[in-house]
């Protein structure tokens, strides 16, 4: 009896616990079903539409201008090179372009330069221009590309009378040339107070007339004396005359040129004539280093204004301290594309740099006004300030006139080009007085 009550209690145990399994079987929750992805077509990239833009340009390839015609183009390609090639094209809108030079040779002449300009508005279709080299030719183009209502950029062109004429459509990337002798002067008048007498002797065009107008209004006003103020013609073959009549009045300085032609010209009669000065500061010429290989040891101390020099110190660092943009290539970037596209060691004058900063300066206000349009890009332009590798760029509103960028002064020392002012810019003292045409025919050179 005690037996079967035992496996009763079992049996009602085993019951037990095989309905609470039910149960808790049952109470358990169901799984969420994991939701199937809709299937959506695949997102397309949208590609960026790439288109060229052509920037117009007369060169002058041949004639009076073609070694700083060269250079310009040189220059002009490389800042082309660096906007496709390291800046990715110029972005506007849903568009990218690809700049590239399009360029005639305009024989160094006027009339060739205005025919070239009105093609390059009309037939080609080109709504941006780089001014042609030198004030004249310049002087020349800004009427056809006002007409026209293309923008046009003066990289060569330096009179200040350009930019008196109330062009809307002409701007300027160079220093104006009521610049360029005045820090001469100041660097002689720091370092040697006694130095008076100034001669001036320069080519009869507009350019160098600007030139020398501002100079002599400079000297006076720094105690100068001017004893000596002459101009002599373009394409001239003999100054021995006018350099004889300047030998007679015992200047200690002399200021003088205009191109590179008369230039290497002017120096070389100066060193026939026997004409000793303490300093002689010649205008273009000197800058290119076919002045030293056309001279050798008589090139030796003859300093020269520069736009720009190999060495000047403008980078982005320098950008940053100012609180300016920095656009373009570095100066090392700027030097190796220079040999690739130039094919050669010889490097590059100033005359490449400014060309290079007028294509900059085109690329970085059309990326600022989003535009195609010449009167946007223009409006751009009055309130961009930015520097390059040729330093710092910025025009007046109203004229157009480049107020930004500064001058140094380079001096040939040993055979190579020296900047030696400002004194914040120089990597060379200057060397003052320099060397006599008799102590540089011995083989003397301008080096400490």
């Amino acid at each position: 009896m005690r037996k079967g009550w035992m496996f009763l209690v079992a049996g009602l145990l085993v019951m037990a616990l095989l309905f609470a399994g039910c149960a808790q079987q049952q109470e358990k929750p169901a799984a969420t079903p994991t939701p199937t992805p809709e299937k959506t077509a695949p997102e397309e990239k949208k590609e960026a539409q790439v288109e060229t833009l052509y920037f117009g340009a007369p060169i002058s390839l041949t004639g009076k201008f073609s070694k700083e015609g060269q250079m310009s183009l040189w220059g002009m390609q490389v800042a082309a090179k660096w906007i496709n090639e390291v800046h990715g094209g110029l972005k506007v809108g849903d568009k990218v372009y690809k700049v590239e030079i399009k360029y005639y040779d305009d024989q160094s002449n006027k009339e060739v330069v205005q025919s070239i300009i009105e093609r390059l508005a009309v037939q080609d279709g080109v709504k941006f221009v780089l001014a042609p080299y030198s004030s004249g030719l310049t002087l020349a183009a800004a009427p056809i590309a006002e007409k026209y209502g293309v923008l046009m950029n003066s990289h060569g062109g330096a009179s200040d009378y350009i930019f008196e004429q109330g062009y809307y459509y002409v701007v300027q990337t160079l220093s104006p040339a009521s610049k360029y002798q005045t820090g001469f002067l100041d660097m002689v008048k720091a370092i040697d107070p006694e130095a008076k007498r100034v001669a001036m002797v320069y080519e009869d065009t507009e350019f160098s007339r600007s030139v020398f107008s501002a100079a002599k209004k400079h000297a006076e006003e720094l105690g100068f004396e001017v004893v000596f103020d002459k101009t002599y013609p373009k394409g001239v073959q003999d100054l021995s005359p006018i350099l004889n009549e300047l030998k007679a009045t015992n200047p200690d300085i002399i200021i003088g040129g205009g191109h590179f032609a008369d230039g290497q010209l002017l120096v070389s009669q100066l060193a026939d004539l026997k004409i000793n000065v303490k300093a002689i500061s010649i205008l273009v010429a000197p800058a290119l280093p076919k002045f030293y290989d056309a001279l050798g040891t008589r090139a030796e101390g003859i300093a020269a204004p520069a736009q720009w020099e190999v060495g000047v110190k403008y980078s982005p660092e320098a950008a940053e301290k100012l609180g300016v943009d920095y656009f373009g290539p570095t100066q090392d970037e700027f030097m190796q594309m220079f040999k690739e596209i130039s094919g050669s060691d010889e490097p590059p004058s100033y005359h490449a740099a400014e060309a290079a900063a007028a294509v900059l300066s085109y690329a970085y206000a059309i990326e600022k006004a989003q535009s195609l349009d010449p009167d946007k890009v223009r409006e751009a332009m009055n309130d961009i300030e930015f520097m390059c590798l040729y330093g710092l760029w910025k025009i007046d509103p109203e004229t157009g006139k480049q107020v930004g960028h500064e001058m140094v002064i380079i001096q040939w020392q040993g055979g190579t080009k020296k900047i030696i002012w400002p004194p914040e810019a120089a990597n060379a003292e200057p060397y003052y007085p320099i060397p006599t045409w008799e102590e540089k025919a011995q083989g003397k050179l301008a080096v400490k």
